[in-house]
């Protein structure tokens, strides 16, 4: 108790007991600090950098808690979400060319109307 009256005695000791809250505003402070170094943190972790630049050009696939599959795409100061699903379009159209799934996996297109680089005869 002896510690107590002795603090109670100092000037300034009747400022700190009338503001119980006065120690709340560091609290903020270092809270906002550590937000600020947890985001520097992760853009750097994901090397995002390159979606705040204006003309960089960006292309993400995320998958959301659904199972659905989105596509972003970021061309310069523009952004497009394209969702992806698995239903079947129908609709009017013309053939574009032909997909080839090769052994490795790998799929190879060909335009319509266009012959292979070895088939091709020089003028």
């Amino acid at each position: 108790m002896r510690f107590a009256r002795r603090h109670r005695n100092r000037p300034d000791a009747a400022a700190h007991d009338e503001d119980p809250l006065a120690g709340i505003a560091n609290l903020f402070d270092v809270s906002v600090a550590f937000i600020v170094a947890l985001l520097l943190a992760l853009f750097t972790l994901f090397s995002s950098g390159s979606l705040l630049d204006k003309d960089s050009n960006v292309t993400l696939v995320k998958q959301t808690e659904n199972g659905d599959i989105e596509i972003v795409t970021k061309t310069g100061p523009q952004i497009t979400v394209q969702k992806v699903t698995d239903k079947t379009l129908s609709g009017q159209g013309t053939r574009l060319g032909v997909a080839y799934r090769l052994a490795n996996g790998q799929v190879v297109y060909v335009p319509e109307g266009e012959t292979p680089q070895n088939n091709r005869t020089l003028p």
